[in-house]
């Protein structure tokens, strides 16, 4: 090739427009050697940023209070404010600290029993053991699931025009909380999300875990489907790069990313990895599978095809019988039914055509039923058949995946700005240069490609120095509110530097060397520390030179995420249902959202009141109709990888939990439990629906300031009761106490724990 020719192909290739530098311009063997040319561009001071680095077991530093230290988190955190000449904040309040840990760990406040038993010794050894006792706990698994769905971009809805319901994706999030609770290692849980039906010992649960791939958003009629098809492929490289290394390799779809060291190549070779995978569907209809190991399916196809046959025979016995039960005159179908049946169905009107569809069943109801007593046995002992066929090979659970079949996979290409239209170079599969010194090879398998499993298996070795950083990051996020990387889906050049990076490489090599990559060994590490254990009070001096708190001086004050609000009200209130698993929960939106919608019938049906107070991680997400309380309170946007979700403080916040339909009724369910438990007594009355909602005992300027507002809430109550209403003293007490439980749970504390 001239040197003309390769200084343009090389422009060209730069700039990331690969068409013309690969059919007109190029020869293959020209193409290879150009897309050859993009890893040469990755340098060592490219492959030397702080991310890409080994994680390494750091020292832990010495400090002069060593009565603070509990763990080695302590000694880090506290070397830092050391050096500022800074001290920790003290510890919180007993009863905080106990609201927190619950909070945090399972989503719901302590029971009354509960702090009864921690508050009467408060030790730092009994709140290892309330720890302890919460990993135990289904609700463990509930709360946290939810933090992995934002990651995952879950919902239960398409989106889009139609914004169908997803078939069966309810078993992916029911996956994720039993992956939790069983603490399922996670190097496993990124391997059986990723090629869970590639493992060795595949299963149902392995494939259900795959329909991490299928969370997106779908257009069940799009414009352009082998765009569509791409756009698809780059939601998945966007969120597994996101998720799993902190990589925000879809920057790389159109160009080189700008920022950090992965090219077009890199982020093509990873959607050829992926392209093997299809979706299942039938014309606009998404479509499930049942979900199985290859020798299962095998013997699933052959019961079907087995019972499939016996149908046959079903209807060849009921066929026969069709003319002459109709000339019967037993039918009691109506006379236009019976005529549009006795007409051939080639010489059918169109009204005909139509009731004989709209009754086809109904016939084939009456035929079996009249039939005489020869065919009736033959028809019967094939559906005997049928039965033991299904009792011999039960069906398998349905889930909502995508499937790769034991074909050749298709050929992938370097896109012209990413477009589909505009093919350049054939890429084959890869991972990105900048972290590896050496291509792997991709082992094909009997029943798919391989090339998942490949990957999977890279991210999660115990040598990738990604992983590890990445997901211990996040469990501190969790605790904290931030990361000790601030940016915890970019470790990129762009991303935060860590606050603390000798104690995240520290607890990356713990995670996976010491813990085994449990998830519940890193929170009780986390848990131990006098670090999570300050309080959150402020201080001047140490606010005006740290006000992010950076150095972690004290413990962060934030608000709950809406699905601990609401169900820490249906825990208080008494209402909570602790059923788990199975399909989303319908919960009440206003008729008035509902009517602008196109299909207002049909969209939403609320569940029952009881089936509505499950826990929040049950609530169906529809991302075309979110319910407005989910909304409102900062539900993650699910259409993309959510690493942390908005906090923002308007209006229409306080309009819901003040005013809203859900707080008000639960309000009323919680003074009903108050008054139940303690009588008409006003002073405990208030003592107990603090202690429900709150976690404490009113101050006595609180306990005064209610008792006051009890008797003014019912004496207005009385005055203001219409003409002829009959509003007696205990009808107005019962008001108030409600009124009083709906503040509450508007108090600044119930949604910013202390």
């Amino acid at each position: 090739m001239s040197f003309d020719r390769r200084f343009l192909v090389s422009f060209l290739l730069g700039l990331g427009l690969a068409v013309l530098a690969s059919r007109e311009l190029l020869s293959a063997e020209d193409a290879t050697s150009e897309l050859q040319a993009y890893d040469a561009r990755i340098t060592k001071a490219d492959r030397d940023h702080w991310s890409y680095q080994p994680v390494r077991r750091t020292e832990v530093p010495e400090v002069r209070n060593n009565d603070w230290v509990r763990t080695p988190i302590d000694s880090f955190v506290l070397a830092l404010l050391e050096e500022n000449g800074w001290k920790p904040n003290p510890p919180a309040k007993p009863h905080d600290l106990l609201r927190r840990l619950y909070l945090d760990l399972v989503g719901l406040p302590p029971t009354i029993e509960e702090q009864d038993r921690f508050l009467s010794d408060p030790s730092p050894e009994r709140f290892d053991e309330e720890a302890a006792r919460l990993f135990r706990r289904p609700a463990y698994g509930e709360r946290w699931a939810r933090h992995w769905l934002d990651l995952v971009r879950y919902a239960e809805s398409n989106g889009y025009e139609r914004d169908a319901a997803k078939p069966h994706v309810w078993r992916y999030r029911d996956y994720v909380i039993d992956a939790l609770n069983k603490d399922k290692p996670y190097d496993r849980f990124v391997l059986e999300q990723l090629a869970g039906d590639e493992l060795p010992d595949a299963s149902a649960e392995t494939i259900l875990a795959t329909g991490f791939y299928r969370l997106g958003s779908w257009d069940d009629e799009p414009a352009d489907p082998a765009q569509d098809r791409h756009d698809q492929l780059d939601d998945i490289i966007r969120t597994t790069s996101q998720v799993f290394l902190g990589l925000s390799m879809g920057c790389a779809k159109c160009h080189d990313h700008k920022f950090d060291a992965l090219t077009m190549h890199d982020y093509y070779r990873l959607s050829a990895i992926f392209a093997p995978m299809q979706r299942p569907q039938s014309g606009r209809s998404d479509l499930d599978s049942p979900a199985g190991s290859p020798e299962q399916l095998a013997i699933l196809a052959e019961r079907d095809r087995r019972i499939e046959e016996l149908r046959i025979q079903q209807r060849r016995v009921r066929d026969s019988f069709h003319d002459e039960f109709l000339a019967s005159n037993k039918s009691k179908l109506p006379a236009d039914v019976q005529d549009a049946f006795r007409t051939a169905a080639d010489k059918r009107s169109d009204a005909q055509k139509k009731l004989a569809a709209d009754n086809q069943a109904k016939l084939d109801e009456e035929i079996v039923a009249n039939l005489p007593s020869r065919r009736r046995s033959r028809f019967d002992q094939a559906e005997q058949q049928i039965a033991q066929l299904r009792q011999q090979v039960p069906d398998l659970p349905r889930g909502y995946f995508l499937i790769e079949k034991a074909e050749p996979p298709p050929k992938s290409f370097l896109l012209l700005r990413g477009r589909a239209a505009t093919p350049g170079p054939e890429v084959q599969s890869g991972l990105p240069a900048v972290l590896v010194s050496a291509q792997p090879a991709f082992e094909k398998r009997d029943t798919t490609s391989g090339r998942r499993l490949t990957l999977a298996r890279w991210i999660a070795s115990s040598g990738h120095p990604l992983t590890a950083r990445v997901i211990v990051n996040r469990v501190w996020q969790y605790h904290f509110g931030e990361g000790i990387v601030r940016t915890p889906s970019d470790f990129g050049v762009m991303g935060d530097a860590p606050t603390h990076p000798e104690l995240l490489d520290w607890l990356a090599h713990w995670f996976v060397h010491d813990a085994d990559w449990s998830l519940k060994d890193l929170h009780q590490l986390i848990l131990r520390s006098n670090t999570y254990r300050m309080s959150k009070s402020w201080n001047d001096k140490y606010g005006e030179a740290d006000p992010e708190n950076r150095r972690l001086w004290r413990f962060p004050y934030r608000r709950l995420q809406v699905e601990a609000i609401r169900d820490s009200m249906l825990a208080s209130s008494g209402r909570l249902n602790r059923k788990m698993h199975g399909a989303g929960v319908q919960l009440d939106i206003p008729r008035v959202v509902i009517e602008g919608h196109a299909d207002r019938d049909k969209i939403w049906h609320p569940s029952s009141e009881e089936e509505q107070s499950r826990r929040t991680v049950y609530a169906f997400v529809k991302r075309s109709l979110v319910v407005p309380m989910l909304e409102v309170l900062d539900l993650c946007d699910t259409t993309r990888s959510t690493a942390r979700r908005n906090i923002t403080s308007v209006a229409p916040q306080a309009l819901t939990l003040f005013n809203g339909d859900f707080v008000n009724r639960q309000a009323s369910h919680l003074a009903e439990r108050v008054a139940a438990e303690v009588g008409d007594d006003s002073a405990a009355q208030i003592e107990q629906a603090w202690r429900h909602a709150l976690c404490r005992r009113p101050t006595d300027a609180e306990r005064a300031t209610m008792l006051e507002f009890l008797e003014r809430e019912a004496e207005r109550l009385v005055g203001e009761a219409a003409a002829g209403e009959d509003m007696t003293a205990d009808d107005a007490r019962r008001l108030a106490l409600a009124q009083l439980c709906r503040v509450i749970y508007n108090l600044n504390e119930f949604a910013y724990p202390n």
